[in-house]
């Protein structure tokens, strides 16, 4: 399980405050007005920011201290954080390999992320042969050969029409589901939402309240929350 404790970030006039526990294997959407710090947390979560005080964990281990290349995370941002020169297959296997000096099983890898994510004979395309849509499918296949248990989503279908967003929570749902992976995402939408948690925080004024069951929490929402969703 994922641990923040006490943990307290302050940067200029805003500060977060995080006390919390998110089970293994669950999905959660953090939510929350503009500028309330839901990318400020992934940020913590992923180590590109540090705490001034309070604890990380992740299944026990002290994570606090560690750089976001020893934590066994992966990220999916907004951007996709694809390389133009570089074709599909390569930006899936730089997950594998930075040096991209990948051996055959390494690579029938690659080409099994793509076609699981519905790019299979594309994988000679650049990023900018590839709709928006595509290349968000490459982006999660480098998440899915990357193999790790934590993944954190920072709006990364927001740029799609609704449509598509449905499709790609779905995939990012899959990928979780094959990985074992616990999920973060987070997003604007409610209706996103509905499609991907299982839990929510909600985040107001850079306050993390404990992950709740979404359910729950729609019965019964702060009032923050319902102000937001308008109800």
């Amino acid at each position: 399980m994922l641990e923040l404790q006490s943990i307290r970030l302050t940067q200029g006039e805003f500060t977060l405050s995080v006390d919390c526990v998110i089970p293994l294997g669950s999905r959660v959407a953090v939510i929350g007005p503009s500028g309330a710090g839901k990318s400020t947390l992934l940020s913590l979560i992923g180590g590109f920011e540090a705490p001034d005080m309070g604890r990380l964990l992740w299944n026990g281990q002290d994570l606090t201290k560690a750089l976001p290349h020893e934590r066994p995370i992966s990220h999916l941002f907004q951007d996709n954080n694809l390389f133009g020169h570089m074709t599909a297959a390569e930006n899936v296997g730089l997950g594998i390999r930075p040096s991209l000096r990948l051996t055959k099983t390494e690579q029938a890898r690659v080409s099994e992320a793509l076609s699981s994510v519905g790019l299979s004979g594309m994988e000679a395309r650049r990023p900018a042969e590839l709709s928006g849509g595509q290349q968000s499918r490459v982006a999660l296949a480098r998440v899915l050969v990357q193999e790790k248990p934590l993944i954190l989503l920072d709006e990364p279908f927001s740029a799609l029409g609704p449509a598509m967003r449905g499709e790609m929570i779905g995939l990012a749902k899959e990928v979780s589901a094959k990985l074992g992976a616990t999920m973060l995402m987070v997003t604007h939408d409610i209706a996103d939402v509905d499609r991907f948690a299982d839990l929510v925080i909600w985040i107001e004024d850079g306050r993390c309240l404990p992950p709740r069951d979404w359910a729950e929490m729609k019965a019964d929402p702060p009032e923050g929350l319902k102000a937001y969703i308008g109800t």
